[in-house]
């Protein structure tokens, strides 16, 4: 039976891949979401951690939380900014781009069998969907109708 609230099995859903990938990552030692995190920051190469946040739709401080086991384990440094010393800067170390590189390849297996499960076409309509649901766009749309239809 289908739900009829669009966050409930947003939820619900992002759980069960989130259980799926972390059983997944088990192999390199990682989390599915501490690999989005260095999928991240490998992509932007050096973000400041507000745009890695706005990025990943987090605030600073859930993020500064979630940054904190990938420090310890010395796969990311936080440095700061030369531009704007109130800023900090995240890199990969070079363990971090080995341990990326490790996941990356499970990463695409869980992608490609992710595909073949839900269907290609199927797939790309589900991320460009998901993508459009956290959009700044989106949210501001949304929001937007709720105030209004409440006046």
């Amino acid at each position: 039976m289908a739900s009829s609230c669009a966050n409930g099995s947003v939820r619900r859903a992002s759980r069960r891949l989130g259980q799926i990938y972390d059983e997944a990552f088990l192999a390199c030692g990682l989390k599915a979401t501490q690999y989005s995190l260095l999928s991240q920051i490998a992509r932007s190469e050096q973000p400041k951690m507000r745009d890695l946040a706005q990025v990943l739709v987090m605030d600073l401080s859930a993020l500064g939380h979630t940054l904190k086991p990938l420090v310890r384990d010395g796969l990311i440094a936080l440095q700061v900014d030369e531009s704007d010393r109130r800023s900090r800067r995240v890199l990969l170390t070079e363990a971090g781009q080995q341990k990326y590189a490790e996941a990356r390849k499970i990463s695409e297996r869980v992608s490609q069998v992710f595909d073949k499960t839900f269907g290609v076409e199927e797939t790309v309509k589900l991320r460009e969907a998901l993508d459009f649901i956290a959009s700044e766009e989106f949210a501001r749309s949304l929001l937007d109708e709720l105030q209004s239809s409440e006046t």
